[in-house]
């Protein structure tokens, strides 16, 4: 079943991990659509400023901000109630906020992994399921799963289970709206340039010099521009599209995996390879 491409001007969209990165350009570009916007995120300075820009630059854009822990699952729960007082459909949902956590499953505690778990897979899976009758036909929900949602790298075993589960969900879901002219899309970011890295959770066994050296490595891998990606996403939400890739970083993986399926850490040296050439290449 088709659906018509997705209508911006009017729509209500929720988007959550707003106050910076994605999720502050897809707050802009929206706007800029002439969407209304209820956004979301923990940190209430950042994102009561990420609201002001968006009315100076928009003054006729409707922003109502929303602070909220998306770890606890009871603020979920208000942060869902609060959203449907403050409007009676939802056009557009965008499960975007997420959080990292580094260091081998040795290393990390059952707690760090609840918490990647509880940020980044069952905050939308419940945002989903509350806000869900709100969304009339003609709808969309985005879910942003991760380059490690297609392929799993060692020191990484909460942040891909979360990922994982959250693409298998959406996928899922995805067969039982589409019938219901809801649509969805299933974002694969590889390395988007945002605060991720340096705000990312460490396991408790790691030093303070691994700390900062695994931190330092993961930035430098987060090269692509998050307004592009922003823009990406929603050219994927007006396309209906099912599924988004983000950059080489996650594309190479993700055609290597599938054509020639092997153990990460084969993938993860021939993906460097690839990247490596493909950069000189367009140098």
């Amino acid at each position: 079943m088709s659906i018509r491409p997705f209508q911006f001007a009017g729509a209500t969209a929720v988007v959550t991990g707003a106050a910076g990165g994605m999720g502050e350009h897809l707050a802009r570009g929206l706007a800029e659509r002439g969407s209304t916007l209820l956004i979301v995120d923990r940190d209430a300075e950042k994102l009561d400023a990420v609201a002001s820009s968006i009315r100076a630059t928009y003054p006729g854009a409707g922003v109502t901000t929303f602070v909220a822990d998306l770890a606890d699952r009871d603020a979920v729960d208000r942060l869902a109630a609060d959203l449907l007082a403050a409007t009676d459909r939802v056009d557009l949902l965008v499960n975007n906020a997420g959080v990292a956590l580094a260091g081998r499953f040795d290393q990390i505690s059952l707690d760090d992994f609840d918490w990647v778990m509880a940020i980044n897979f069952s905050a939308p899976v419940r945002l989903t399921h509350h806000l869900l009758p709100r969304v009339a036909p003609g709808g969309h929900i985005v879910n942003v799963s991760s380059l490690f949602g297609l392929v799993g790298p060692k020191g990484q075993t909460a942040y891909s289970a979360s990922k994982f589960a959250l693409r298998g969900f959406t996928e899922a879901l995805r067969n039982e709206l589409l019938p219901r002219g809801i649509g969805t899309t299933t974002v694969h970011p590889g390395g988007i340039r945002t605060n991720i890295a340096r705000n990312a959770r460490i396991g408790g066994a790691l030093t303070d010099v691994d700390v900062e050296r695994a931190k330092d490595d993961f930035d430098k891998l987060l090269t692509f521009p998050a307004a592009k990606a922003a823009e990406l996403m929603l050219e994927a939400v007006k396309a209906r599209r099912p599924r988004l890739l983000i950059g080489l970083s996650a594309k190479v993986p993700d055609v290597v995996a599938r054509v020639a399926p092997m153990s990460f850490g084969t993938l993860e040296r021939s993906g460097t390879r690839l990247l490596r050439l493909a950069g000189k290449a367009r140098r």
